[in-house]
């Protein structure tokens, strides 16, 4: 009996002792040196990014960014894929949108300056590259890139502050960041483009990209459905949304999401005989209901909507934008405007 119960304190003490790992990352007053607690930080996500790869221990991981710049001159590859749907890999912000003392100047400003590798099409820099299942980033602000977008009649640079290869990953969960672009001197490509299964974007908002998101392509196989909620795309001037053969439009969750001054608001890939559902939406002030993608130089002329099932969705009317930086709302909806009954934007509690 005493030998029993001597294993089982042991085995309660081993568990115990798996504590779940947290980093802080603070570029002004950190220091890659230091051991990554809250009162010693780390100044790089990739410093982070390296001992989060290294650490076998199975339990979750947490990487707090603070309020600042953060740049990023390499891509930032998570690569242990030791997590679980409920010991998460969590990226985010120290302060959140939610929390009583957040304002827009407290969001972490994540600068994608890596130096650009061959692609489809052009080149590309990728900013943070997930690898491994069962990610959540959230609470971040994403800029565009720093370079020309333009580099001849067949060739583009390209920007993807989110980028997922893996085409057998799943559960990726973008919530809470805002990604903003500028066509002429910060392109943002894509937002999120990621390959696999469960893609979530919740409660995000996307200015002035040219593509928000993109769900790619999968192995073929079986995994946890995407989703597009409560987001507000606005400015974006090819799409709204992307989806692929892959993307399965029966379990494909579209709903509460405004898209508004922008080009066309769903792109398919030519071929797509996917069927999707979207509803509580607002479609405002766009071009092209509905077209056709084919990779970064392809064209978005309008195509049928007979593949798109609407309900209690407004495909017409203006939105406002809030400019006053002073704002909780910056960037997002003002106050009074059309689709505010939709609740998209960066705040979950209204």
């Amino acid at each position: 009996m005493i030998k029993y119960t001597l294993s089982f304190l042991l085995f309660t003490l081993s568990v115990l002792l798996v504590q779940a790992e947290q980093l802080y990352v603070n570029p002004q007053t950190g220091n890659d040196a230091n051991s990554g607690t809250k009162t010693s930080p780390l100044k790089t996500l990739l410093e982070a990014a390296k001992r989060v790869n290294l650490n076998q221990e199975r339990a979750s991981t947490t990487i707090f960014l603070s309020e600042g710049v953060h740049l990023l001159t390499q891509t930032v590859v998570f690569t242990n894929d030791k997590y679980t749907l409920k010991n998460r890999l969590v990226i985010r912000a120290a302060v959140m949108p939610d929390d009583a003392d957040w304002t827009p100047q407290k969001m972490p400003v994540v600068v994608t300056a890596v130096p650009l590798v061959s692609g489809v099409g052009g080149e590309e820099a990728k900013g943070i590259q997930p690898e491994v299942s069962h990610v959540t980033i959230e609470g971040l602000r994403f800029t565009g890139s720093p370079d020309y977008s333009y580099m001849d009649g067949k060739n583009l640079r390209r920007s993807y502050p989110i980028w997922r290869d893996g085409k057998k990953l799943d559960d990726l969960l973008v919530s809470q960041c805002l990604f903003a672009g500028n066509v002429d001197v910060l392109p943002l490509h894509v937002g999120v483009i990621a390959n696999g299964y469960g893609l979530v974007i919740d409660h995000c908002v996307f200015f002035n990209c040219k593509n928000p998101v993109v769900f790619w392509q999968t192995d073929g196989g079986t995994g946890s459905p995407n989703a597009m909620r409560y987001s507000l795309v606005y400015g974006c001037y090819f799409s709204g949304v992307w989806t692929t053969q892959s993307t399965n439009g029966d379990d494909f969750e579209f709903h509460h999401n405004i898209i508004a001054n922008s080009s066309t608001v769903w792109i398919r890939e030519k071929g797509s005989t996917r069927h999707y559902k979207a509803s509580d939406c607002l479609f405002a002030d766009y071009s092209n209901l509905a077209g056709y993608g084919s990779g970064p130089l392809s064209g978005n002329d309008a195509t049928s909507t007979d593949f798109l099932e609407m309900k209690n969705v407004q495909t017409s009317g203006s939105v406002k934008i809030e400019k006053d930086q002073s704002k909780r709302n910056y960037l997002q909806l003002a106050e009074g405007s059309m689709g505010s009954n939709l609740k998209a934007g960066l705040f979950k509690k209204n």
